[in-house]
């Protein structure tokens, strides 16, 4: 996607630095170099890295100051788009379950408008388990916007140990004024 990305280490250069670990089940998260085991190549050769979750539930989040990465509140009234941008794969070997929730929130962080995905599964006897793109664009929510909550993750579905769940990179959020 065109424009600044808003997330902070969207694809695990910097392991876990930017992210709040909310579930971080099973043998929890970690950060992996692509392909990766069992895994598929990747679409964007600049991305080396991603997450990947466990056995039990792994979200993590990022919450986006809008307001402290310099967007006035008479642009942010203005009701720019907001792109939302995120990649998932699974396991040629074991099957996974990924999840997205992008909130935007107004100064309270109460929720003015919401998009979620999933749980979906990743099954490799029916998929090839390649990344699969998600995109969401949100227009007309409506003044107040001041914060924007990314939240994604899953786990494997075998409840195998170690590092089998969903992969996930190449994360964004993009204000368009």
């Amino acid at each position: 996607m065109d424009g600044n990305n808003l997330l902070q280490n969207p694809c695990g250069e910097d392991q876990m630095e930017g992210w709040e670990l909310t579930e971080n089940g099973g043998s929890e998260w970690r950060v992996e170099e692509l392909p990766g085991d069992c895994g598929s190549t990747f679409c964007n050769e600049a991305v080396k890295n991603y997450f990947v979750t466990s056995f039990e539930l792994c979200l993590k989040r990022q919450l986006v100051d809008l307001l402290a990465k310099g967007f006035s509140t008479e642009t942010l009234d203005s009701q720019p788009t907001i792109l939302v941008e995120d990649w998932y794969s699974g396991r040629t070997d074991c099957g996974c379950i990924y999840q997205l929730c992008v909130s935007l929130l107004d100064e309270n962080q109460e929720v003015i408008k919401e998009f979620r995905l999933g749980p979906v599964t990743l099954d490799p006897d029916n998929d090839d388990c390649s990344w699969r793109q998600v995109t969401h664009t949100f227009s007309d929510y409506g003044p107040g916007l001041r914060f924007v909550s990314f939240e994604h993750g899953g786990q494997d579905a075998k409840f195998w140990d170690g590092w089998y769940g969903v992969r996930v990179t190449g994360s964004s959020v993009i204000v368009q004024p």
